[in-house]
């Protein structure tokens, strides 16, 4: 495998992919979506993001020997059929998970600002789950946490189910399941939200389909105060248009597209395939055409911050401009779906962001706020650069 050039097919959504593994053969960069068997049939490597499902149906007629997912989820991906073909999968766990919490705090600083104040509930305490508690509790925000597979007496204290639901703010981060002891189908169900509180705010950034969509928009209907946030949609790209009129924020699935995010995924799974490749290889000098872009922000307060670097109510606005008045489940709807998200415009993470010393930031708590949240103080700007 090493001695001859390889065919790479890849989601043309992720970044850096030719001129990381561009040397190391004949890349191909496809809409996600729509990569086929016909497409892969005489492929070695298949790079791909969570559009794409990768199966048997996908790839028992090809020679594809490598799998590379720049997700942080992979229930697009059959990965016993993966291992009993002798086909090497990776992934990229946590390589968007802050730009993920970066969402869920732009969305509680615009529709709760007064967040810091409140009990936020999280669900599923992962990778972007646990980065979100690490962050709300250097913060000194009151936290619940449900998640049954982590150890009872670690470090992360750990909630009732119920309990968790009954916060003020709920943030789903689960992966998506439909088996086991504790699947993840439908978990905020008619149940769940009977138990939440009606003037609380739930956050859905994980996966569409552990929201029962046809009951949380009963629930909007009937005049239930609840604020929704859904960055994901059951069965998208098709996306129930009655529930986007109901729904507080709307966002087409990038929760965790900052270049950052985006740009790690591609790296890691990279890594992955020069170990599959049994080589070492230094790809600095590849990944500086991605050069990152300090932002000025002269601020006063955390939650200003937050929302001058990022303010998810332009994405928001955006999608509601293109969606508004399109089918559910049409060409035009799924199209336009998948093109917000190709097309998405460069954000940058809070980590590239420089925030400017001012006589405000004398105060230590503002000093120290900005620090939990992953900023730059404007003394770091020529070393960041």
């Amino acid at each position: 495998m090493k001695n001859r050039s390889l065919k790479i097919v890849a989601d043309q959504n992720m970044p850096l992919v030719e001129a990381l593994f561009g040397r190391w053969g004949e890349v191909r960069l496809l809409p996600g979506r729509s990569i086929s068997a016909e497409e892969v049939a005489d492929a070695d490597v298949l790079l791909v993001r969570s559009v794409t499902s990768v199966s048997s149906s996908l790839l028992e007629n090809s020679r594809v020997k490598f799998v590379g997912s720049a997700t942080i989820g992979i229930d697009h991906v059959d990965t016993g059929f993966l291992n009993n073909s002798g086909i090497r999968f990776a992934f990229a766990p946590g390589c968007n998970a802050k730009a993920v919490v970066q969402y869920d705090l732009s969305v509680m600083s615009r529709l709760m600002p007064n967040w810091q104040n409140q009990t936020v509930g999280i669900i599923g305490c992962g990778n972007v789950g646990g980065l979100l508690y690490s962050t709300l509790e250097a913060l000194g925000v009151s936290c619940r946490v449900y998640d049954p597979f982590l150890p009872k007496n670690g470090r992360i204290p750990l909630d009732d189910f119920n309990e968790v639901l009954q916060s003020d703010i709920v943030c789903l981060h689960t992966p998506l399941t439909f088996s086991g002891l504790h699947p993840t189908y439908h978990l905020i169900n008619r149940a769940a939200l009977e138990i939440l509180r009606p003037d609380a705010l739930l956050i859905n950034a994980g996966r569409g389909e552990v929201v029962d969509t046809e009951t949380l928009l009963e629930k909007l209907r009937s005049g239930m105060p609840l604020s929704v946030a859904l960055d994901v949609w059951e069965s998208e790209p098709n996306v129930c248009s009655d529930l986007l009129k109901h729904v507080a924020i709307a966002t087409p699935h990038i929760a965790g597209y900052t270049l950052e995010g985006k740009t790690k995924g591609t790296t890691m799974v990279f890594d992955a395939f020069l170990a599959w490749l049994e080589v070492k290889e230094d790809y600095v000098d590849h990944v500086s055409s991605a050069p990152i872009k300090i932002n000025s922000l002269p601020i006063t307060s955390a939650i200003e911050a937050i929302l001058a670097s990022y303010d998810v109510l332009d994405d928001d606005q955006i999608m509601r401009q293109r969606l508004t008045g399109l089918p559910k489940g049409s060409v035009e709807q799924r199209d336009m779906f998948d093109a917000m998200r190709r097309e998405y415009p460069e954000r940058r993470g809070f980590e590239s962001t420089i925030v400017h010393s001012s006589d405000h930031l004398g105060k230590t708590k503002l000093k120290r706020d900005l620090a939990a949240l992953g900023f730059l103080a404007s003394g770091h700007a020529e070393k960041a650069l």
